[in-house]
């Protein structure tokens, strides 16, 4: 029987933008994914414009390294500089847009919005169109502590009237719960595009280097620090190895791990590449031995996903997440901040990269998608 099409409202605050290329990029992953069977359309709410001259407005996202073929839109608004008074445009500018947008792309039959403080734009939006509301749950403060006595309150309220709340993983679910939150729950993964990160074959390296990749931020709880520690603890024994680093803007973070590289003495054995494209980041997949997650608190790890569906073995921490999909003969878990840990992993997987079933890897990454509701 076929499933018919429905008009599917994206609602988030966190969205790729010509400032930010990589900023809610698994939203518009998912949007892309939803798309095989419904219609979407994604609208990006808070976006402050100074520039604007008009108090509020609804701007087409017409760059297409945004968009990735989903019709994206912005509730732009004026900012106000009294504290407080912005927050009447916010809600005109959310309104206006909803309605610009139904006109020309039909009425919205569910809006779904992601991350707790999209849910009272979401709720609101749902009311007055009398359509459902799901709200998809990324957020990794609830683990971390991050959230302020205000912010669980309205997360509590939100989640509660909400037709359904999907937290990415047990891991954040059992968070979330610890917060009070209560809700209609259904764990939903995120999604990856298995068509760009996929295994095609394994060949080591000509000369024997060992090459392995991290892909996360300079941000502590990402643990990039941890993990340039545990491989200056590793006995290599002559065996040439190099890290790929991707993630992390240039700054004052970057600058303070290529200093700590360089007191490690690995600054030849270590790369920063900073942001890259999706399709870089698979091509990098693609041509290493392993993949190495080395966070402190994870949700899900989209990477820890996309590296599996590469066909690389992984080695993470049991920082949430990953813990719900990684397999034993797929890769090795060790324990959060920890260096020490984190170089005896490294060892182990240097000593038994031949018995990796890379093509189980990628087998048990299409059933972890096969679970999506999509």
């Amino acid at each position: 029987m076929k499933t018919k099409r429905l008009n599917i409202l994206f609602i988030t605050h966190w969205y790729p933008t010509k400032a930010h290329l990589y900023g809610g990029v698994f939203v518009r992953e998912y949007a892309k994914a939803v798309q095989a069977n419904h219609n979407v359309v994604v609208l990006h709410l808070g976006v402050v414009d100074p520039k604007t001259q008009r108090w509020w407005c609804t701007q087409e996202e017409s760059d297409e390294n945004l968009t990735d073929g989903v019709p994206s839109y912005r509730a732009a608004y004026r900012a106000v500089p009294i504290r407080g008074c912005s927050w009447p445009l916010y809600w005109v500018s959310v309104m206006r847009a909803v309605t610009a947008m139904s006109k020309i792309h039909g009425p919205f039959h569910l809006v779904h919005a992601h991350v707790f403080n999209t849910g009272l734009a979401a709720l609101l939006i749902g009311r007055w169109y009398r359509i459902p509301v799901v709200i998809s749950e990324h957020a990794s403060a609830y683990a971390r502590g991050g959230l302020s006595w205000f912010e669980v309150r309205q997360a509590r309220q939100v989640f509660r009237r909400a037709d359904a709340v999907l937290p990415v993983s047990h891991a954040l679910q059992s968070a979330m719960r610890q917060h009070g939150i209560n809700a209609q729950f259904q764990v939903m993964p995120n999604t990856i595009n298995t068509n760009l990160f996929r295994f095609e074959h394994y060949s080591p390296a000509p000369d024997g280097t060992i090459r392995i990749l991290s892909v996360s931020s300079f941000v502590p709880y990402k643990g990039l620090a941890i993990l340039l520690r545990a491989l200056s603890q590793v006995a290599w024994r002559g065996r040439p190895w190099r890290l790929e680093a991707v993630g992390g803007q240039p700054g004052p973070s970057q600058d303070q791990h290529q200093q700590m590289v360089e007191e490690l003495g690995l600054a030849s054995h270590v790369t920063f590449h900073g942001m890259l494209q999706k399709h870089d980041v698979a091509r990098l997949m693609r041509a290493v031995d392993f993949f190495v997650l080395p966070s402190l608190v994870e949700t899900f790890s989209v990477a820890t996903a996309e590296a599996l569906a590469s066909g690389l073995p992984v080695l993470v921490t049991r920082c949430g997440g990953p813990e719900g999909f990684v397999e034993e003969q797929c890769g090795l878990l060790v324990p959060p901040a920890d260096a020490t840990a984190l170089a005896e992993g490294l060892t182990k997987m240097l000593d038994h990269l031949a018995t990796y079933n890379r093509a189980r890897s990628e087998e048990h990454t299409s059933e972890l998608q096969s679970r999506q509701y999509l």
